[in-house]
């Protein structure tokens, strides 16, 4: 199925023509988006300043997003989960074809660290806005990502190579010490990772972290790694021309996580000792040099609160969800370098370098449809309405991809938006959140925006001193009730009544009880006649 929307010539009618770039090439004058969601619509923004047409694909079940309607053409991949839509390649490749795209841009998640994807661009004559395929390949693999690192003198927690057996995994544990680490090393986005704290928990998880890896990654590798008790979750981003030329754009902190998935992120990272922010970004350039890194690409490192020692995590070769702080204090459009790049359009990285400062604090919260008093459960469904503050995409920025009437699928990550708040300093940034968050209306779903906001004021990420367990120790207040089983009669009625409806065929009738009613707006200080 294919589905036209909004050709965009009218707004940009230099678009049909080929565009001559900074140094000649011409820039891509189409480009697929092989992603959906928030992601999608943040490319389509970049698209528009660039003057290309955008070629968005969905799933049925996101036909009511907003990056189909922001898209000047939309192409179904047809019904059902990520296996059959997301993650098709040929059905991806076949509407680029088809469409005349000539690049494709993965976002994050589903397609955009697979090397075997991007040899298919590159073989079909698309450009795969990324890096290479041999690049996708060596740091895709978390104990190759590591050998590499070691070999350049990276720092390192003490670890293991792939681990063939049990056996071995416990060997080596006890060479290491407890507690230990166990990772897939295909892992990605808090799967495939448990903390083991004796032979036996390490002898329980496995086989299970075996399975996750070969059922969601299809590979069943895993490595051992030395667990650090109070660890912050450090990030340098980097950009790389494939020339060997490399810049970092400061530190992030994403500490702050549930489970091993990052829930709110920040630049620049706070607190951190007097000169590790600059050793952080020696570290990261050195790696991505090492192979010559080309496009968007994040080096994380795991900081060790008690030693003040940090150490090589892996590289993620994509752009990440959190990228949004780091253009709003380094002023950089990160998408933008990313196309202009693949089109050989960028300017020397040593020329864009020369103008770069950062200014100010930026943190992102991500806003999710789940059900924080249930366990953080997925909730799919209707979302009856879509409020989100002004958002002048300096002071606040919102990353998202709904509005009133959209359904929240339940094949996809459940994110709804990401909510950016930027200020002059870290105090100013984080009030400037709570009160988006504050400000934010979503109706229909259960979301967890009032677990941001307490976490927000919790302790550790309130004194900028976060650890990636700091969560463990939250206990979320719900102030909303659950009717688990209500009565075959149950009826609440405002007082005083329906009254006036005659018109419409409605006979005046009093309140289920006019007394209780009052009493109870009296004591929690409502005029008596709200409703219940």
């Amino acid at each position: 199925m294919r589905r036209l929307i909004n050709s965009g010539t009218a707004r940009f009618p230099s678009r049909n023509r080929a565009r001559l770039g900074f140094r000649g090439y011409a820039m891509f004058d189409k480009l697929l988006i092989a992603n959906r969601g928030a992601i999608a619509c943040r490319i389509l923004r970049t698209l528009r300043t660039l003057q290309v047409k955008g070629v968005a694909v969905y799933s049925e079940a996101d036909a009511a997003s907003l990056h189909l309607m922001q898209a000047d053409e939309a192409h179904s991949l047809g019904e059902g989960g990520a296996a059959g839509t997301y993650l098709a390649v040929d059905k991806i490749l076949a509407i680029a074809k088809a469409s005349g795209a000539k690049a494709i841009h993965p976002g994050y998640g589903f397609l955009s660290e697979n090397a075997g994807f991007a040899q298919a661009c590159e073989d079909a004559g698309i450009a795969f806005v990324g890096p290479t395929p041999e690049q996708l390949r060596v740091f895709g693999l978390k104990h190759t990502a590591r050998a590499l690192a070691r070999q350049h003198g990276v720092p390192m927690l003490e670890g293991t190579e792939l681990l063939d057996s049990l056996e071995s995994a416990i060997a080596a544990a006890h060479t290491i010490g407890y507690p230990v680490m166990l990772k897939s090393t295909a892992g990605g986005g808090g799967i495939g990772m448990r903390v083991c704290r004796s032979a036996e928990e390490l002898a329980d998880s496995f086989e299970a972290v075996k399975r996750l890896g070969q059922n969601n990654f299809s590979d069943a590798g895993v490595f051992i790694e030395k667990y650090i008790q109070r660890a912050r979750h450090l990030e340098v981003q980097v950009f790389g021309d494939g020339q060997g030329e490399v810049l970092a754009l400061g530190v992030r902190d994403c500490s702050v996580q549930r489970r091993n998935q990052k829930v709110l992120e920040e630049t620049p990272a706070p607190n951190l000792p007097h000169g590790m922010a600059e050793e952080l970004c020696i570290a990261a350039v050195k790696l991505a040099r090492a192979v010559n890194y080309r496009s968007a690409g994040t080096v994380e490192f795991v900081f060790d609160s008690e030693d003040q020692r940090f150490y090589f995590l892996e590289v993620n070769t994509r752009l990440q969800v959190e990228h949004g702080v780091t253009e709003q204090v380094w002023g950089v459009d990160l998408v933008s370098w990313m196309v202009q790049l693949a089109a050989g359009d960028l300017p020397p990285l040593d020329q864009l370098q020369a103008g770069l400062k950062p200014v100010g604090h930026a943190i992102q919260a991500r806003l999710y449809a789940e059900d924080p008093g249930r366990d953080f459960q997925p909730c799919p469904g209707l979302l009856t309405a879509a409020d989100f503050p002004p958002a002048d995409g300096r002071s606040l920025r919102i990353d998202t991809w709904v509005e009133a009437g959209c359904e929240i699928p339940p094949y996809f990550d459940p994110m709804i938006a990401k909510l950016i708040s930027w200020a002059p300093s870290r105090e100013d940034a984080s009030a400037g959140l709570i009160d988006a968050l504050n400000e934010t209306r979503l109706y229909g779903v259960e979301t967890n925006r009032d677990y941001l906001r307490q976490i927000i004021a919790d302790a550790p990420f309130a004194s900028g001193q976060p650890w990636t367990r700091c969560l463990e120790d939250l206990m979320y207040h719900a102030d909303t009730f659950e009717v688990l089983s209500g009565g075959t009669q149950t009826s609440v009625q405002d007082y005083p009544g329906r009254l006036g409806y005659w018109a419409v065929g409605v006979p005046p009738s009093g309140p289920m009880d006019n007394r209780a009613l009052r009493q109870g707006n009296g004591l929690l200080g409502n005029p008596e006649g709200c409703a219940a």
